[in-house]
């Protein structure tokens, strides 16, 4: 008989990867539970969740003792990785974790160490696979412009177009801890990668990112490059990382593909994979439950973000969420 998962926990409920992974369990067939984790007391995914719990940050020291006591409470038996900051904790105390029940989807650690180092990942892969031009060494720059970024960043943040000798020698002054790498002007894609959990890959679906905001894409294209399909998979299957992953690249001035990053997780643009055709949540799920899971057929979509809204009133308790603003009472005054 197989296990029926009953209870999960998706953590980063302020961040688009756990709210799209909330979301994309409730387009599933999952009848059990949601409960969503963040330190943010007003985060977006508690009011799309069963249940909810204001968390420390994952490096708080407390952080562990307060995540095994929500998970004995609630009898959470799934951990999502759909946060970027939970992963390390979850990888680290898996052991512990999973005696009280919880299973943690996270790669080992010096997998997620290698994905988090931009340095690292240049020198696991580079002899390998197609990488951009990475140094730590601001010396070592001789073409210009260069792309400055941080060597453990997330996102876009703090990355600078670096276009002469001089702001070279400015932000390697200011900034600590930056890479230098060769600019890429081509278009932008991520590759969402789901593998089980011995690391082979079941099924990569890229995606052209026709517009993105702080790091996050806002408007994007399914395309089924069969190239980006292989190399991703080769990616994943050389590094070992279990479960979901989601995969950065870009073209350079030649058109040809260049490995930018590594997120060991569930993207922030995980939804259109799902609504593509290839539920990653669910998959996660199935194979908990024990199921086999076959290669979904992905469809070439495009998919247009925007925001949404819930209202909460003077105790924090949900009035109305998205479309049922446009049918209440709220507007006419």
């Amino acid at each position: 008989m197989r296990r029926k998962i009953s209870t999960v926990l998706i953590p980063g409920a302020s961040a688009p990867a756990g709210i799209n992974t909330i979301k994309s369990l409730r387009l599933s067939d999952f009848r059990g539970k949601i409960l969503s984790t963040d330190s943010n007391n007003l985060s977006a995914g508690f009011y799309l969740s069963d249940y909810y719990e204001v968390i420390p940050e994952a490096e708080a020291g407390d952080y562990i003792e307060v995540l095994l006591n929500i998970i004995d409470r609630y009898n959470i038996e799934v951990l999502m990785p759909s946060s970027g900051y939970d992963i390390f904790p979850f990888s680290e105390f898996k052991t512990k974790l999973k005696k009280h029940g919880a299973f943690p989807v996270v790669s080992d650690r010096n997998v997620l160490e290698i994905c988090r180092d931009k340095i690292s990942t240049f020198n696991h892969l580079n002899k390998d696979f197609n990488l951009p031009f990475t140094t730590l060494n601001p010396q070592e720059i001789n073409t210009f412009p260069v792309i400055a970024k941080p060597r453990y960043g997330k996102g876009s943040r703090d990355i600078i177009q670096v276009s002469d000798e001089k702001e070279l020698q400015y932000v390697a002054s200011k900034y600590e801890n930056m890479i230098y790498q060769e600019y890429l002007p081509g278009d932008e894609y991520t590759i969402d990668v789901m593998s089980d959990f011995e690391a082979n890959p079941i099924v990569s679906v890229p995606r052209l990112r026709l517009q993105t905001k702080s790091g996050i894409s806002t408007k994007g294209k399914i395309v089924l490059n069969k190239y980006l399909i292989e190399e991703s998979m080769k990616i994943v299957t050389k590094l070992k990382i279990v479960g979901p992953s989601c995969i950065q690249v870009k073209k350079d001035k030649s058109d040809d593909f260049r490995l930018v990053e590594i997120n060991p997780r569930l993207g922030g643009g995980t939804i259109f994979t799902t609504l593509a055709g290839a539920n990653f949540p669910k998959m996660i799920i199935d194979l908990i439950e024990g199921r086999t899971i076959e290669p979904p057929k992905i469809s070439e979509v495009t998919v247009l973000r925007y925001f949404d809204e819930i209202v909460l009133d003077e105790r924090n308790k949900i009035n109305y969420i998205g479309k049922d603003l446009l049918t209440s009472n709220a507007f006419h005054m």
